[in-house]
């Protein structure tokens, strides 16, 4: 997808389990407005009312879908999220905050899943005209702190993907730190180790050293 970058920006956070993305997207968002940038927080699978709806049969009701088919319905829901609310936030000069974007996909299915990542990439050309964010924030944790959080907020109510075995999860991790070797201009890699505060600053100084905004 063609835009004018002199408009929105779009920042997606990205990471595997317990990494703290849906917390740090509502402190950059915040941050954010706190600086006069109109922004708009949102989440994948979700965003809309049809991907929220997606995103229930993905994680939660009915029977769990084979991986061909949790690709296609991920890219589905993407499809209507950047068409209505993304793509038109970006085009009015917003900002856009996603907690998680296509990289997850590539991650989870393909890195965790085995399916080609050109598949997956062809998903994204075909229903979200190959949209990329202007910058991705790759939240990394280790393991052992990410079990520990996911633990602490789950319990024994963890959804359907996030309660896949350990080896399922060590492949989505090394999925995303191929990405972010691949593409170093467009992931900034933050160390989400320490506490909310620490990981937020981190992820601000990497928004100030883009240089979009004053702080």
């Amino acid at each position: 997808m063609t835009r004018d970058r002199t408009l929105g920006r779009f920042i997606a956070l990205e990471g595997g389990e317990g990494a703290g993305k849906s917390t740090q997207a509502r402190l950059l968002c915040d941050a954010l407005v706190a600086r006069g940038i109109d922004t708009v927080l949102t989440r994948e699978p979700g965003g809309t009312r049809l991907a929220e709806a997606i995103r229930a049969l993905l994680l939660t009701d009915g029977d769990a879908p084979d991986l061909r088919t949790e690709a296609l319905l991920f890219a589905a829901a993407r499809a209507d999220h950047v068409s209505r609310l993304i793509a038109p936030a970006l085009a009015a000069g917003k900002w856009v905050v996603c907690d998680r974007f296509v990289d997850s996909s590539r991650a989870y299915q393909g890195g965790g899943g085995g399916l080609p990542d050109a598949d997956i990439l062809a998903l994204h050309r075909i229903g979200s005209e190959a949209l990329l964010p202007d910058l991705t924030v790759l939240i990394e944790v280790d393991p052992q702190i990410s079990a520990q959080r996911t633990a602490a907020r789950d319990g024994d109510a963890t959804d359907r993907i996030g309660g896949r075995d350990t080896q399922y999860h060590a492949r989505v991790d090394s999925a995303f730190d191929g990405f972010a070797r691949v593409e170093p201009g467009r992931f900034a890699r933050i160390d989400g180790n320490g506490t909310p505060q620490e990981t937020h600053a981190a992820i601000m100084a990497a928004i100030d050293a883009a240089g979009w905004v004053q702080s």
